[in-house]
């Protein structure tokens, strides 16, 4: 298995050397990076040419960066704040400094050839874009939706751009590192206008901290004091 994935990821970068970012093989599977433009040449030639023959498409899933990088909690002590402590800078650690904030991953597999191929795309500018895969893989469909309500991430030429999860009338994108734990409103039955009503978020946020392990005396062979 270890010398297909790594022919795998050969014919990859020889078959794509003029669109690839970065090729790497982690944990028995190939991911490589790619920029957005080059992403539909890219997955047609995966899914057409029979050395590939990725013609499923098993997931599309969006990612925000923003503090990526840093560690929660590595540390044996909590602060007194309650927070956590980061203990590096939240840089994206392939990229660097300046890099996008979002990014689409694509999860392919070729029955055929029983293999599978992670593919990722940074996305520029604000609101992220990338052209839709649905004409490529119809089960982008669905998919692609969700990552535009959980993100806001927007998928050109997407026959039917609009939320999947999320309830009507829904402001955010609930998976950005920068919306509320909470959220922002809260839905309640209203029994005098005898409809359901969405008003400001009453629940108040609580700063949890980790349990904190005590040496037992039992284990440690030390004294109760």
């Amino acid at each position: 298995m270890a010398d297909s994935v790594q022919e795998l990821a050969s014919r990859v970068e020889q078959r794509f050397a003029d669109k690839l970012t970065r090729s790497t093989v982690n944990v028995g599977q190939v991911t490589v990076l790619l920029p957005a433009m080059h992403l539909l040449e890219v997955c047609r030639a995966l899914r057409d040419e029979p050395q590939f023959a990725f013609q499923q498409l098993m997931d599309v899933c969006g990612v925000d960066y923003s503090a990526y990088g840093v560690a929660d909690w590595e540390t044996t002590e909590t602060s007194r704040s309650g927070f956590s402590r980061g203990v590096s800078i939240g840089v994206h650690r392939e990229t660097g400094d300046g890099h996008p904030r979002y990014a689409v991953v694509y999860h392919l597999l070729s029955i055929k050839h029983n293999q599978r191929l992670r593919l990722r795309c940074l996305l520029e500018g604000d609101p992220p874009k990338v052209d839709s895969v649905v004409e490529i893989w119809a089960s982008a469909d669905w998919y692609e939706r969700e990552a535009f309500d959980l993100f806001g991430i927007l998928f050109e030429g997407h026959p039917d751009l609009r939320r999947i999860l999320t309830d009507y009338g829904f402001v955010g994108h609930p998976f950005r590192k920068d919306f509320p734990l909470v959220g922002n409103v809260e839905v309640r039955y209203d029994p005098e206008k005898q409809r359901v009503v969405y008003q400001p978020v009453t629940i108040e946020n609580r700063v949890l901290v980790p349990k904190v392990i005590r040496h037992d005396p039992r284990h440690t062979g030390g004294d109760n004091n």
